[in-house]
Protein backbone atom coordinates (compact mmCIF):
# COMPACT_ATOMS: atom_id res chain seq x y z
CA UNK A 1 0.00 0.00 0.00
CA UNK A 2 1.38 2.87 -0.74
CA UNK A 3 1.84 6.07 1.75
CA UNK A 4 -0.98 8.89 1.50
CA UNK A 5 -0.35 11.64 -0.66
CA UNK A 6 0.10 14.31 2.38
CA UNK A 7 -2.28 17.86 1.08
CA UNK A 8 -0.34 20.97 -0.14
CA UNK A 9 -2.03 22.97 2.01
CA UNK A 10 -0.90 21.30 5.44
CA UNK A 11 2.75 21.09 3.85
CA UNK A 12 5.44 21.24 6.61
CA UNK A 13 7.38 24.88 6.11
CA UNK A 14 10.49 22.81 4.92
CA UNK A 15 9.17 19.82 2.59
CA UNK A 16 7.62 23.25 1.00
CA UNK A 17 10.75 24.76 0.37
CA UNK A 18 12.16 21.79 -0.86
CA UNK A 19 9.04 21.27 -2.81
CA UNK A 20 9.00 24.75 -4.38
CA UNK A 21 12.83 24.68 -5.37
CA UNK A 22 11.85 21.76 -7.55
CA UNK A 23 9.12 23.88 -9.08
CA UNK A 24 6.04 22.33 -7.42
CA UNK A 25 3.24 25.65 -7.74
CA UNK A 26 1.08 24.15 -4.97
CA UNK A 27 3.99 24.39 -2.65
CA UNK A 28 4.93 27.65 -3.40
CA UNK A 29 0.90 28.58 -2.67
CA UNK A 30 1.38 26.79 1.15
CA UNK A 31 5.52 29.11 1.46
CA UNK A 32 2.99 32.21 0.46
CA UNK A 33 0.11 31.82 2.81
CA UNK A 34 2.35 31.00 6.01
CA UNK A 35 4.46 34.31 4.74
CA UNK A 36 2.31 36.89 3.47
CA UNK A 37 0.92 38.45 6.45
CA UNK A 38 4.22 39.49 7.59
CA UNK A 39 5.90 40.84 4.23
CA UNK A 40 2.94 42.87 4.05
CA UNK A 41 3.32 43.97 7.31
CA UNK A 42 6.83 44.83 6.44
CA UNK A 43 5.93 46.78 3.63
CA UNK A 44 3.39 48.79 4.91
CA UNK A 45 5.89 49.74 7.96
CA UNK A 46 8.32 50.76 5.67
CA UNK A 47 6.42 52.35 2.82
CA UNK A 48 3.28 53.67 5.03
CA UNK A 49 1.19 53.14 2.21
CA UNK A 50 -1.25 50.34 2.00
CA UNK A 51 -1.62 50.46 -1.86
CA UNK A 52 1.83 50.50 -2.53
CA UNK A 53 2.67 48.15 0.63
CA UNK A 54 0.03 45.58 -1.53
CA UNK A 55 2.18 46.10 -4.75
CA UNK A 56 5.70 45.46 -3.06
CA UNK A 57 4.37 42.34 -1.25
CA UNK A 58 3.44 41.01 -4.42
CA UNK A 59 6.74 41.68 -6.10
CA UNK A 60 8.52 40.36 -3.04
CA UNK A 61 6.95 36.84 -3.93
CA UNK A 62 7.06 37.58 -7.62
CA UNK A 63 11.66 37.95 -6.18
CA UNK A 64 10.58 35.01 -3.82
CA UNK A 65 8.88 32.61 -6.85
CA UNK A 66 12.23 33.37 -9.05
CA UNK A 67 14.87 32.99 -6.37
CA UNK A 68 13.60 30.55 -4.10
CA UNK A 69 15.96 27.43 -5.60
CA UNK A 70 19.26 29.96 -4.07
CA UNK A 71 18.02 29.51 -0.76
CA UNK A 72 20.63 27.32 0.83
CA UNK A 73 19.33 27.22 4.82
CA UNK A 74 22.08 28.77 6.12
CA UNK A 75 19.43 31.22 7.73
CA UNK A 76 16.17 30.99 8.43
CA UNK A 77 13.68 31.17 6.07
CA UNK A 78 11.53 33.63 7.45
CA UNK A 79 14.82 35.84 8.07
CA UNK A 80 15.93 35.36 4.36
CA UNK A 81 12.73 36.26 2.98
CA UNK A 82 12.55 39.28 5.10
CA UNK A 83 15.77 40.52 3.43
CA UNK A 84 14.81 39.81 0.22
CA UNK A 85 11.34 41.77 1.25
CA UNK A 86 13.88 45.11 2.40
CA UNK A 87 15.79 45.01 -1.16
CA UNK A 88 12.71 44.80 -2.64
CA UNK A 89 11.05 47.52 -0.96
CA UNK A 90 14.12 49.46 -0.96
CA UNK A 91 14.82 49.39 -5.00
CA UNK A 92 11.71 50.14 -5.51
CA UNK A 93 12.10 53.61 -3.19
CA UNK A 94 15.45 54.43 -5.34
CA UNK A 95 13.15 54.67 -8.62
CA UNK A 96 10.87 57.14 -7.10
CA UNK A 97 11.72 60.73 -6.99
CA UNK A 98 9.38 61.79 -3.31
CA UNK A 99 9.80 64.54 -1.17
CA UNK A 100 11.80 63.62 1.65
CA UNK A 101 13.86 64.21 4.97
CA UNK A 102 17.57 63.75 3.38
CA UNK A 103 19.73 61.08 4.76
CA UNK A 104 23.17 63.03 4.00
CA UNK A 105 22.33 65.99 6.32
CA UNK A 106 24.52 67.03 8.84
CA UNK A 107 25.01 65.15 12.45
CA UNK A 108 25.31 67.18 15.41
CA UNK A 109 27.13 66.13 17.98
CA UNK A 110 24.29 65.08 20.77
CA UNK A 111 22.51 63.15 18.62
CA UNK A 112 25.74 60.76 17.32
CA UNK A 113 24.86 58.49 20.63
CA UNK A 114 22.24 56.33 19.91
CA UNK A 115 21.11 55.49 23.34
CA UNK A 116 19.35 52.42 24.44
CA UNK A 117 16.96 50.73 21.71
CA UNK A 118 13.28 52.04 21.79
CA UNK A 119 11.10 48.94 21.45
CA UNK A 120 7.68 50.38 20.56
CA UNK A 121 4.63 49.29 22.87
CA UNK A 122 7.78 49.48 25.57
CA UNK A 123 6.72 51.49 28.44
CA UNK A 124 7.79 54.92 27.84
CA UNK A 125 7.36 57.75 30.70
CA UNK A 126 5.94 59.75 27.18
CA UNK A 127 3.73 57.20 26.18
CA UNK A 128 2.90 54.86 29.71
CA UNK A 129 -0.87 53.70 29.13
CA UNK A 130 -1.37 55.69 25.74
CA UNK A 131 -1.51 53.86 23.01
CA UNK A 132 -2.48 50.62 21.42
CA UNK A 133 -1.03 48.86 18.14
CA UNK A 134 -2.93 50.08 15.57
CA UNK A 135 -2.34 53.87 17.05
CA UNK A 136 1.44 52.93 16.67
CA UNK A 137 0.76 52.12 13.04
CA UNK A 138 -0.58 54.74 11.98
CA UNK A 139 1.75 56.85 14.06
CA UNK A 140 5.13 55.09 12.13
CA UNK A 141 2.64 55.80 8.90
CA UNK A 142 2.90 59.16 9.17
CA UNK A 143 6.92 59.72 9.94
CA UNK A 144 8.94 61.15 7.07
CA UNK A 145 10.07 58.68 4.78
CA UNK A 146 13.82 58.80 5.49
CA UNK A 147 12.80 58.73 9.18
CA UNK A 148 10.07 55.76 9.15
CA UNK A 149 12.79 53.98 6.96
CA UNK A 150 15.66 54.20 9.67
CA UNK A 151 13.12 53.42 12.31
CA UNK A 152 12.04 50.41 10.77
CA UNK A 153 15.04 49.05 10.34
CA UNK A 154 16.32 49.35 13.45
CA UNK A 155 13.98 49.85 16.13
CA UNK A 156 11.54 47.18 14.28
CA UNK A 157 12.92 45.30 12.54
CA UNK A 158 16.75 44.84 14.10
CA UNK A 159 19.20 45.95 11.88
CA UNK A 160 22.49 47.54 12.74
CA UNK A 161 23.54 50.76 11.68
CA UNK A 162 26.16 49.70 9.80
CA UNK A 163 23.71 47.66 7.86
CA UNK A 164 20.93 50.16 7.40
CA UNK A 165 24.21 52.97 6.34
CA UNK A 166 24.94 50.06 3.71
CA UNK A 167 21.19 49.84 2.18
CA UNK A 168 20.72 53.37 2.20
CA UNK A 169 23.82 54.48 1.02
CA UNK A 170 24.67 56.90 3.95
CA UNK A 171 26.90 57.22 6.96
CA UNK A 172 26.16 55.78 9.98
CA UNK A 173 26.28 58.76 11.82
CA UNK A 174 23.33 59.91 9.47
CA UNK A 175 21.90 56.19 9.95
CA UNK A 176 22.22 57.65 13.90
CA UNK A 177 20.83 60.81 13.56
CA UNK A 178 17.68 59.87 11.38
CA UNK A 179 16.82 57.13 13.70
CA UNK A 180 17.18 60.13 16.89
CA UNK A 181 15.02 62.57 15.00
CA UNK A 182 12.51 60.00 14.05
CA UNK A 183 11.65 58.85 18.04
CA UNK A 184 11.34 62.00 18.62
CA UNK A 185 9.07 62.80 15.72
CA UNK A 186 7.39 59.56 16.74
CA UNK A 187 6.51 60.85 20.20
CA UNK A 188 4.91 63.96 18.91
CA UNK A 189 2.84 62.05 16.92
CA UNK A 190 1.96 59.41 19.85
CA UNK A 191 1.70 62.86 22.65
CA UNK A 192 -1.26 64.16 19.90
CA UNK A 193 -2.99 60.88 19.76
CA UNK A 194 -2.82 60.94 23.92
CA UNK A 195 -4.64 63.73 24.06
CA UNK A 196 -7.16 63.14 21.11
CA UNK A 197 -7.89 59.99 22.85
CA UNK A 198 -11.00 59.82 25.39
CA UNK A 199 -11.38 61.16 28.65
CA UNK A 200 -10.76 64.97 27.36
CA UNK A 201 -12.93 68.01 27.34
CA UNK A 202 -12.52 69.79 24.77
CA UNK A 203 -12.65 72.96 27.36
CA UNK A 204 -8.60 72.39 27.85
CA UNK A 205 -7.80 72.52 24.27
CA UNK A 206 -8.11 69.63 22.60
CA UNK A 207 -9.57 69.74 18.52
CA UNK A 208 -12.40 67.68 18.10
CA UNK A 209 -12.12 64.17 17.43
CA UNK A 210 -11.61 62.52 13.79
CA UNK A 211 -13.48 59.14 13.55
CA UNK A 212 -12.51 56.50 16.02
CA UNK A 213 -10.08 53.63 14.14
CA UNK A 214 -9.86 51.47 16.82
CA UNK A 215 -13.14 50.16 16.68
Amino acid sequence: MSPQKQNPGELPEAVAIRRAQQGDAAAFERLYRLHKGRVYSLCLRMLGNPAEAEDMAQEAFLQLFRKVATFRGESAFSTWLHRLTVNVVLMHLRKKVLPQVPLDEPVDADEAGEGPRWEPGAEDLVLVGALDRLTLEAAIAKLPQGYRLVFVLHDVEGYEHNEIADMLGCSIGNSKSQLHKARLRLRDLLRQARRGGPGKRKSEGQQPRGPDLTS
